[in-house]
């Protein structure tokens, strides 16, 4: 039991396990808006209109990101039908292979103890494997940096031979043509950023020349550019929001309202390393000594630049959003799988004793859950949640608890595997157990009495007033008309300012105007609208609502 990163058939079965589970669950809840709902949504019009080149969301051009994610979930749609796994399947796979590409390079460059480690290390990561359940640019983002970093250390490492640094950097440079196609320029500019410098630091000014360069840059354009010229012909007004507005102004500017405190991206790094921060600081120290290991090339220092670098760079950024931290966890968790393999045995008894210490907080935490209730009515969510939280709580403490006797008994490879099994079963309890708070958020309740009143009808006319419900415009499977709402819509609607009403009472004229026609009319408007328009006589019936928003049909 002391070698169980030698036992190959082992390892392949906790990878397909983790794959069946991490996949499988995809269908367990609804999309949770807003960005699990606007993806599904773009991809969904995408599918319907056949247009692969302009994207859109509610009918309108949308542009804040490139294709990729809308391109995947499309496919998906187109293979497999419209639904929910099937929205989130892309984001499933990137974060499979992320997994997989990690545990295969620690194992290629630093051995397969190393390798064996990290993988379970990222496997069991509380923000990796939450994002790779979730539908959101972000984790497409890290899949493709993923490909990135680890075809470059193994292209890199001092015994590749030509033949394999060539098709490994060739893979370095697909990868981050598919990251900016995920996310824009940052899919390049952080990865040159990094190399830079990984230079200066360990003055290896040779690694240029085995970067390949033209092969690469030429692959790059190949992938990359071909949507940008296609989508900016189509759309000649694309060009300088994407690259100007969505990029150097949300990264200089505050005008999007997302700024944090500085040290944000330090506390997501910590808590999405769960269950394995009691060892986090100690495995980046470590790092950081044997940064400067004899060699051309010095792995451990280029995943240290990798992690500090992404982090420092979005820390300046004026635009602060949880997710932009995803792609630095790949790296951090070789780094951590080197230190588990030469590490103290105390880093890992207080790795267990903390996953023990989280699991007894959540059981402390679950009579209070009812606090979190923010709307009337949503306690009894909370209270359907709390067995969940409850079951995630008993897993943490039971699994630390079995590694700190493990770790006591010297079986490092068991304390690992437990670790890492108690922290994702606890991630997949306390993802399960959202659905019904997931439910509420999306609006899943009103939508039999939506298409009972006629919402899915394409004659029936359908506003959203004052608010955008992202999940509920995918299941309803129509756009809807905008009134009073701009936000993300903003600039697509300076193009097509016929698809939505900028005033409520130019929203109300048309209500009536519809209602005096004869015309089904549903709309979707904040419940403290409904009495003032009662109060202004407009003729109404309530066909569903919650605590979140009421829907209203034409009498």
């Amino acid at each position: 039991m002391r070698e169980l990163h030698k036992n190959k058939t082992l390892v392949w079965t906790l990878f397909l396990a983790f794959a069946a589970v991490l996949l499988g669950v995809l269908k367990a809840r609804t999309l949770v808006p807003p960005d699990e709902g606007r993806y599904a949504e773009m991809a969904r019009e995408m599918f319907a209109s056949g247009d692969w080149i302009t994207t859109r969301l509610n009918g309108i051009k949308y542009f804040e990101k490139p294709p990729l994610q809308t391109w995947m979930n499309a496919l998906t749609f187109e293979i497999f039908g419209l639904g929910d796994w099937q929205a989130r399947l892309w984001t499933g796979l990137c974060g499979l292979l992320g997994v997989g590409l990690t545990g295969y390079t620690g194992m290629r460059v630093f051995g397969s103890r190393v390798g064996f480690y990290a993988g379970l290390v990222l496997a069991s990561s509380l923000y990796w494997v939450i994002c790779s359940q979730v539908n959101s640019v972000d984790m497409s983002l890290s899949g493709m940096m993923t490909i990135a970093l680890c075809a470059l250390l193994i292209a890199q490492r001092d015994e590749a031979t030509p033949a394999q640094q060539r098709n490994w950097m060739l893979l370095c440079w697909a990868g981050m043509a598919l990251s900016v196609l995920a996310k824009g320029l940052i899919g390049l500019v952080l990865p040159g950023g990094i190399l830079v410098f990984y230079t200066l630091f360990s003055r290896d000014w040779k690694i240029w020349t085995r970067l390949h360069l033209v092969k690469g840059l030429l692959l790059f354009f190949l992938i990359a550019a071909p949507w940008f010229v296609l989508v900016g012909l189509k759309n000649p007004e694309q060009p300088r929001f994407f690259f100007i507005h969505e990029h150097f102004d949300r990264f200089l500017k505050k005008e999007h309202h997302r700024e944090a405190a500085w040290y944000v991206f330090f506390v997501l790094l910590a808590v999405g390393s769960v269950p394995w921060v009691g060892v986090l600081v100690q495995s980046l120290v470590l790092g950081a000594k044997r940064a400067l290991e004899p060699g051309r090339f010095k792995p451990r220092l280029m995943l240290l630049v990798w992690t500090a670098f992404i982090i420092l760079f979005f820390t300046k950024s004026n635009s602060k959003l949880p997710g932009y931290i995803v792609p630095v966890f790949p790296a951090v968790a070789l780094l951590i799988g080197n230190y588990l393999e030469g590490g103290t045995r105390r880093g890992r008894m207080l790795t267990a004793g903390l996953t023990a210490l989280l699991g007894a907080g959540l059981l402390g935490f679950v009579p209070f859950m009812l606090k979190l209730a923010r709307h009337p009515g949503e306690d009894v969510l909370y209270a359907a949640y709390q067995p969940w939280v409850l079951a995630a709580g008993l897993v943490l403490l039971i699994g630390g608890a079995l590694a700190m006797l493990y770790t006591r008994q010297m079986q490092r490879d068991l304390t690992v595997l437990v670790l890492a099994v108690a922290g994702f079963a606890g991630v997949q309890l306390l993802l399960a157990g959202f659905e019904p708070i997931g439910q509420v958020r999306a609006g899943a309740g009103l939508l039999p009495a939506m298409k009972a009143a006629g919402a899915a009808n394409p004659a029936t006319r359908v506003y959203s007033v004052g608010i955008y419900e992202q999940s509920l415009t995918f299941y309803l499977g129509r756009p809807v008309t905008l009134v009073d709402y701009t936000d993300e819509f903003a600039f697509g609607l300076e193009q097509q300012p016929e698809l939505g009403i900028p005033t409520i009472p130019a929203f109300l004229e048309q209500w009536r105007a519809d209602a005096a026609a004869g015309k089904k009319s549903i709309a979707i408007v904040r419940p403290e609208f409904v009495a003032e328009f009662q109060r202004q006589g407009v003729p109404l019936r309530v066909v569903a609502g919650d605590a979140r928003r009421t829907v209203i049909a034409t009498r």
